[in-house]
């Protein structure tokens, strides 16, 4: 008797203990994010740039209901891919929008070229392309973080084809190494990117993007970006990545948005403090960047078809952290004549 209960203990003990040894095993996926379930079926669109045959992953969403016969185009974050914006989807076509969310070259479930030369324009320019590939010419965009620079560039080009460019959380409203923020290499940016854990994007993101708050449902958008770079393209995926900081760097958007001539609706949660480099930035200029609640004030100053809409209290991605909140706020813009 006594035998078998040792047996049974035993055999309880190694279940639990293989049970933690699966849960604790990273998740990987492929180079192009495969195995990552987005929210909808990705189309791709395939085309050649820069001498390279790439794919751009997306979306593409008929609305629900009675269609208000018009378009949004969403475009993600750094940190950021499609499939994160699947509320935000969920509230566009509820209302009556066509919504296509693209993964831009470089990001997620589109491709990583071994050599290629990001620059805001070229994500622009292929984003066009996509757009005229489905036939649509006019566009209500709307870009987050990244995106947002991203979709301040894309308006600065076509402007004929924006009815309204909506900028959520937009990085790029300083520019950080005219303030003492030190410059990477590109090299460098690939050193560091080598070294990501979900570990460290968690506590990132909970100290920068969300103010120390934490859900569990932001879990899974730290396990894809985590499990992209951990995986079978592990070199490659951090290679882009560190090329595509460059470019954020290097390329600020904040000196032409006097240039803007479409109507443009800047919505921010005021407790963002996110700045690319402050984690090696001098204490004296890390203490200057990244304060949302300030720069957002200071910038819709320059837009000439500017609008300000402020979340109090929330970080870096409002979509994602109240929803309910946000999409209101949104379709409520959206649905103004100007």
């Amino acid at each position: 008797m006594r035998k078998a209960l040792c047996r049974c203990l035993t055999f309880l003990l190694l279940a639990i203990a293989s049970s933690a040894g699966a849960e604790a095993k990273p998740v990987s996926y492929g180079v192009e994010l495969e195995g990552f379930t987005y929210p909808h079926p990705l189309e791709h669109f395939r085309f050649t740039s820069q001498g390279e045959k790439v794919q751009m992953g997306y979306m593409d969403l008929a609305p629900k209901g009675e269609p208000n016969g018009k378009s949004v185009v969403l475009l993600h974050g750094k940190n950021f891919c499609g499939a994160t914006w699947e509320t935000t989807i969920a509230a566009l076509t509820g209302a009556g929008y066509r919504v296509i969310a693209p993964d831009q070259i470089g990001f997620c479930s589109s491709a990583k070229p071994a050599h290629y030369q990001y620059s805001f324009q070229q994500l622009a320019f292929n984003t066009m392309e996509l757009l005229k590939r489905l036939k649509v010419y006019r566009v209500i965009l709307v870009g987050h973080s990244t995106g947002g620079m991203l979709a301040t560039r894309f308006a600065l080009m076509y402007p004929e084809a924006i009815e309204k460019l909506v900028m959520v959380n937009p990085i790029g409203l300083e520019d950080w190494k005219t303030v003492g923020v030190p410059s990477r290499t590109v090299d460098q940016w690939y050193e560091r990117e080598l070294k990501l854990s979900a570990e460290g994007v968690r506590q990132y993101e909970k100290t920068v993007y969300y103010g120390g708050r934490w859900k569990p449902e932001y879990d899974r958008w730290v396990e894809m970006l985590v499990g992209l770079n951990q995986g079978a393209g592990h070199k490659v995926v951090a290679w882009n990545s560190a090329l595509i900081y460059d470019m954020i760097f290097t390329q600020p958007v904040v000196y032409e948005f006097p240039l803007l001539r479409v109507p443009t609706i800047l919505m921010l949660g005021d407790a963002d403090s996110t700045a690319i480099g402050s984690d090696i930035a001098p204490p004296e200029v890390k203490a200057k960047i990244g304060r949302y609640k300030l720069l957002g004030k200071e910038v819709i100053k320059s837009i000439p078809k500017g609008r300000l809409i402020t979340f109090s209290g929330l970080g870096h991605a409002p979509q994602i952290e109240e929803p309910t909140l946000f999409h209101k706020a949104l379709l409520d813009e959206l649905a103004k004549e100007k």
